[in-house]
């Protein structure tokens, strides 16, 4: 049975800036879509993250400092309770829906280390798996589409509704929306078991990263360097955003 029909978890994080390494989670959700597209179950996250949330990243998620501080639970705690719920999801063999999932969970896995919680990979003793990411899959199965490629962007090419952006609830929905209809639309996406939906992504994301280094290096930065490993970047690597 295709994936299609299959329940899946979806995933998403807002956080006080893009830097995988030093940046904080602000809020976080994760909500269990059936295959008819209702939510069965759900949890969101608001985190104190321990250090300002800059305004630039208030201006897009709507969170600043204060209340985070009033209001959020400690980043410890919250830490295990998304990694230990993602872990189980895996476990059970539930897909878990991730947009450009190599900062979400390059950014929960730096989470993890950075207040003394096991991280996803030692608990499912591997890269975790399976993974669905509409940002690989969109670039892989229509790669000369021109336009924006971000959540907003894909949710109106592929007709998906977007109430919320920004808000982790919101676009973990989304996400999942835009990874059922991509694989509807494309049979080679949808139509393949998750194992191998996964091996392609690995493969889809390391091609991605080696022609923006090409393109970085060609336009702006002669030794630039992107990371290929996807869904999480290994800890200690540097990658540009991409």
């Amino acid at each position: 049975m295709s994936w299609l029909g299959a329940s899946l978890l979806a995933f998403d994080l807002e956080t006080t800036g893009t830097d995988i390494e030093n940046d904080r989670i602000v809020t976080a959700a994760l909500v269990r879509l059936e295959p008819d597209g209702s939510a069965s179950a759900e949890r969101h996250w608001l985190v104190d993250p321990g250090i300002p949330i800059p305004a630039q990243a208030t201006a897009i998620h709507g969170i600043d400092t204060e209340r985070a501080r009033g209001r959020g639970v400690p980043a410890a705690g919250a830490v295990e309770e998304i990694t230990r719920a993602i872990a189980e999801a895996l476990g059970s063999g539930i897909p878990l829906v991730i947009m450009n999932a190599r900062y979400d969970l390059s950014l929960l896995d730096r989470e993890c280390r950075r207040h003394g919680v096991t991280p996803l990979s030692a608990r499912l003793g591997g890269t975790p798996a399976p993974v669905i990411d509409p940002l690989v899959l969109d670039k892989h199965a229509d790669r000369y589409r021109r336009g924006k490629r971000n959540l907003q962007a894909l949710c109106t090419h592929y007709g998906v509704a977007l109430d919320g952006a920004h808000q982790a609830g919101a676009d973990a929905v989304a996400a999942a929306g835009v990874a059922r209809r991509l694989g509807e639309v494309f049979p080679a996406v949808g139509g393949v078991p998750l194992a191998d939906l996964h091996a392609l992504q690995v493969r889809a994301a390391a091609e991605q990263a080696a022609s923006f280094e090409q393109y970085l290096r060609r336009t702006s930065d002669p030794e630039a360097r992107v990371e290929p490993a996807w869904p999480v970047v290994p800890y200690g690597a540097v990658a540009a955003a991409g």
